[in-house]
């Protein structure tokens, strides 16, 4: 499992492919694993780079309570992986991240995708809280997995992405991460609140190429920041996926991959 040194505490991560650096931050309790095809879709063309966040997976240490603890762990990261400029994809929380390294360390970032995101203040993030939690339960009470409710819209083609999607990234038989603990699962909820609520940052200072994607039926975080993203952001462009809620990306895989793809290289 390799890992690397990064602030007192091992991280773990995994590598394929070749080409351009691309580093994927992944969103509210999810670890590497949770990226499913895409992880392997990118490595076709890229040289992608997809770790576990402090206290998540397989890393070490408890998780932050604050997306800039976060965003200083993955720059710490990149760094230790010698890179000197990557590309990011972040989702959901990993889009936080992702905005607070570009606002911070601008010359370690080269082109960002912000997918099922919003800027800090966002209208309805800090209730992402209340929303997973009525969500699981309704999940527990449904002998379903949380994420049909979260992820997905409770249409035939909302429910039958979230089987197709729940079976890939169960098809890693050997060698899971473990479950995230319920420390990591209250801190990360805590830090996506605090982002929610605080006073929203200059988005104008993130002069690099963002791609902005989303659902159009987001519960957690609503279309609206994604729009709002795009009119902040000097040099970003908007893709909403129909009949989508939060894991638009992962619903639409193969359109998805394939827009990400031409932004990277154009």
């Amino acid at each position: 499992m390799p890992t690397v040194r990064v602030n007192d505490i091992e991280m773990y991560y995994v590598e394929a492919g070749s080409g351009d650096p691309l580093v994927l931050i992944m969103g509210f309790g999810g670890d590497h694993t949770a990226w499913g095809l895409q992880l392997g879709a990118f490595a076709e063309r890229c040289r992608v780079i997809a770790f576990d966040n402090r206290g998540v997976g397989a890393s070490e240490g408890s998780a932050p309570t604050s997306v800039a603890a976060m965003a200083r762990d993955a720059v710490a990261f990149i760094r230790a992986l010698g890179f000197n400029q990557v590309d990011l994809l972040g989702f959901s929380l990993g889009g936080f991240i992702s905005q607070a390294i570009a606002l911070e360390e601008p010359q370690l970032v080269r082109k960002i995708i912000l997918a099922g995101t919003g800027p800090a203040g966002g209208p309805g993030i800090d209730k992402v809280m209340s929303v997973t939690i009525r969500d699981m339960i309704k999940a527990g009470l449904t002998f379903r997995h949380p994420e049909s409710y979260l992820f997905f819209t409770s249409t035939p083609n909302g429910r039958r992405a979230a089987r197709d999607f729940l079976k890939r990234v169960k098809e890693r038989a050997e060698n899971r991460d473990k479950p995230v603990s319920i420390a990591t699962f209250i801190a990360q909820l805590k830090a996506i609140r605090a982002w929610g609520r605080q006073a929203p940052a200059d988005l104008s200072r993130i002069h690099h190429p963002v791609l902005v994607a989303n659902g159009d039926q987001d519960k957690m975080v609503p279309r609206s920041n994604s729009i709002d993203l795009v009119r902040r952001l000097p040099n970003a462009e908007l893709v909403v996926y129909d009949d989508a809620g939060h894991g638009g990306i992962f619903q639409y895989h193969e359109a998805f991959v394939k827009r990400a793809l031409e932004f990277f290289a154009s």
